[in-house]
């Protein structure tokens, strides 16, 4: 997630943003779209080190100096090893007076996912659940026990659901609860994948939680010698194998193309990712 900013004095005369991946960067995209000129006291500001090598886009390091920009101020640094200290570096070397990083741990914490799969290789995943102030998740039962109140529902949502990129629940939550694993509070134009593990393929074809884009993670059959991908009524179905008796979560990432995880339950989807060391951040809300 980049954004870019343009001053003039202490104004500021254009902004842009990264819209989504293959688009242009955010300062590609600023000075592209900006129509007047660049003056030697305008002041580029970007969270991340503008990148300098050819992907689905040309290096931005390019425009900038094509455009005359001789002062950039950055966030942090790319943590991509093809960019990391090299794009400033470019910069410098063309007589763009570069300043930063400034306040980094704040720009990485907006854009953990990407540092953690940059870094680590996998999506920043962090594990939620509700509980009473005794522990009780559920009723004795195991059926569903309402512990959130309105206002935990609506900061859940729009403080959760809305800034990861996938909600992951073990097939058991769906079959029990039936949830819808929406954003429903807030902004709602944003709607995260929906990741469900169904080792045994269990996943009940009505279930409230399909649509949108839903991810089925079932276990690799006898047999199969690479992960399987196939698409029916809308649902993403894909194999990977089982490794200590639970899914080979190194596998499912490779073969997934998302930096944020929201796991929602339940118990022993929690137990299996802690089993791993696999928790970034845990939110436990207390009803």
């Amino acid at each position: 997630m980049v954004g870019s900013v343009l001053v003039r004095g202490d104004k500021i005369v254009a902004e842009a943003f990264h819209l989504s991946f293959g688009q242009a960067h955010a300062e590609r995209a600023l000075l592209e779209r900006f129509e007047g000129a660049i003056e030697s006291d305008d002041v580029l500001y970007v969270n991340l080190e503008p990148c300098c090598h050819r992907g689905k886009t040309p290096p931005c390091t390019d425009i900038i100096i094509e455009k005359g920009i001789k002062r950039l101020v950055f966030g942090m640094l790319d943590p991509n090893a093809q960019v990391s200290g090299k794009g400033i570096a470019i910069l410098r070397e063309a007589g763009v007076e570069v300043v930063g990083p400034v306040l980094p741990e704040v720009c990485e914490r907006f854009n953990r996912g990407f540092v953690s799969v940059q870094k680590s290789g996998r999506p920043w995943i962090t594990l939620k659940k509700a509980q009473t102030r005794s522990g009780q998740i559920s009723n004795k039962n195991g059926s569903p026990l309402k512990i959130t109140d309105q206002i935990q529902d609506e900061w859940s949502h729009t403080r959760l659901r809305a800034r990861h990129d996938a909600i992951l629940v073990g097939v058991q939550t769906i079959i029990s609860d039936d949830p819808k694993l929406t954003v429903r509070y807030g902004d709602i134009s944003f709607q995260p994948a929906r990741i469900v593990l169904d080792p045994n393929g269990r996943m009940p074809k009505e279930a409230n939680a399909v649509g949108g884009r839903m991810i089925v993670v079932t276990k690799e059959t006898k047999g199969t010698k690479e992960t399987k991908e196939s698409k029916e009524n809308g649902i993403e179905r894909i194999q990977i194998p089982f490794k200590n008796g639970s899914f080979d979560l190194d596998k499912l990432w490779k073969a997934l193309d998302i930096t944020s995880i929201l796991v929602e339950g339940g118990e022993r989807t929690w137990k299996s990712f802690k089993d791993v060391g696999m928790i970034d951040e845990e939110v436990i809300l207390i009803g």
